[in-house]
């Protein structure tokens, strides 16, 4: 009887071992099994499956704008996923926070936004107002001639930034804007 009880605890621990070997021996041939090969539409290598489609390799997060009227923002990346937002604004400016194959993740100046296809965005800049009240002056400087007051979510046209100024066009108009005032430019970026 003693015997017995001393024998089995060994022969339990034993398996155990055995079925913990079996398992990292599994996980360690994880890599080699021919699912990678489905999920990439190619052959397995002695080198292991081809590296994933990467985006534009452009940084990230980086600005553009909306190439249309009506754009659906989506969930996830595909047209699979439902429609979360419809932004109604051509050339609003939206940061570009990740990528995945055609699809990109932007977010809009208050932070809404979600997932669209790369054909809806253009790269062409622009800025939105995003404080109370902007002055387009004539100069980049405060004491130069106003040529309008521009409200919170006019959008520009950005013709170029450096310093703390940037170019822009409304409408007909073109003058200076402080870079502070509005959204869709970082600090620092140099446009031209």
């Amino acid at each position: 009887m003693l015997r017995s009880r001393v024998a089995a605890p060994r022969a339990v621990v034993k398996a155990a071992a055995v079925a913990a070997s079996l398992v990292l021996l599994s996980i360690a041939f994880v890599g080699l099994s021919p699912a990678p090969a489905q999920q990439f539409g190619s052959r397995v290598t002695a080198e292991g499956p081809p590296p994933l489609r990467k985006g534009t390799g452009l940084p990230l997060p980086r600005f553009a704008s909306l190439r249309s009227d009506e754009t659906n923002v989506r969930t996830g990346p595909g047209s699979r996923y439902p429609i979360d937002w419809v932004f109604k604004r051509k050339s609003m400016p939206v940061e570009i926070i990740a990528e995945y194959e055609n699809w990109r993740k932007i977010r809009d100046w208050q932070g809404s936004g979600g997932w669209v296809h790369q054909s809806l965005l253009t790269g062409k800049r622009s800025v939105t107002v995003s404080a109370k009240e902007a002055i387009l002056y004539k100069t980049p400087a405060t004491n130069a001639t106003e040529i309008a007051r521009l409200q919170t979510e006019v959008i520009c046209l950005v013709k170029s930034c450096s310093g703390e100024w940037c170019r822009v066009q409304v409408g007909p108009l073109v003058g200076w804007i402080e870079r502070i005032k509005v959204w869709g430019v970082y600090k620092g970026e140099v446009v031209n």
